[in-house]
């Protein structure tokens, strides 16, 4: 009678411990930010600026997202975590990743780039965007990019769209990664919780890029 039991408590504890290894492997693939992970001040100071003014936006016009915003900082290295989302109820960083400039923001000055609007520049633009409907592109899926500044206002006649690429990595690296055409290019794990979040929205997100 106790080996019976003996087994049935050892069987149960077994189950257990299974259960939670799929958990926690599961959750890890969805979501991979380190909650307790700090900016430093100045990205701070670059990010705060930045969600005031997308807050302003948003307030204004009800088509927009309040929930969540994108953020890209271009100060950050290529090869860091720079593209990070945002939730403006929690007032938290929810996720982040790596993300590409366009090869015609290369200055030939480790740490300095450029930025342009201008049609075959392949630049990165500065600027709010509005992202758009997804569409199957030379990439895959990816979605169509609306500037809402003057300073990338030309973002949807230059093709300048959201998507992923597989040689974006997905760890951070010393070392500064591949470059797009001018958009904002991710790796492809990455990308999965982003499409996930924009096609859950009912409303449209906003995307800063900024320097």
């Amino acid at each position: 009678m106790k080996s019976d039991m003996r087994k049935i408590i050892l069987l149960i504890l077994a189950i257990g411990v299974v259960y939670l290894i799929l958990v926690f492997s599961n959750r890890s693939d969805e979501l991979t930010i380190t909650q307790t992970s700090e900016l430093n001040t100045s990205t701070k100071d670059r990010i705060d600026k930045e969600i005031i003014e997308v807050k302003k936006l948003i307030k204004k016009d009800s088509k927009y997202d309040t929930e969540i915003g994108f953020f890209i900082d271009m100060k950050i290295p290529s090869g860091k975590n720079r593209f990070f989302i945002y939730n403006f109820q929690t007032k938290k960083i929810i996720d982040k990743g790596i993300v590409a400039h366009g090869s015609g923001s290369e200055t030939g000055i480790n740490g300095k780039l450029k930025f342009s609007n201008t049609n075959n520049s392949l630049s990165t633009s500065l600027g709010k965007y509005s992202i758009g409907n997804s569409y199957d592109g030379r990439f895959g899926k990816a979605y169509k990019l609306y500037g809402l500044d003057k300073t990338n206002n030309n973002a949807f006649d230059r093709n300048i769209v959201l998507h992923k690429y597989f040689d974006v990595p997905y760890n951070e690296q010393v070392e500064n990664i591949c470059n797009s055409y001018g958009c904002p290019m991710v790796n492809e794990k990455f990308f999965k919780r982003i499409e996930k979040i924009i096609d859950n929205s009912e409303k449209k997100i906003v995307m800063s890029i900024y320097y």
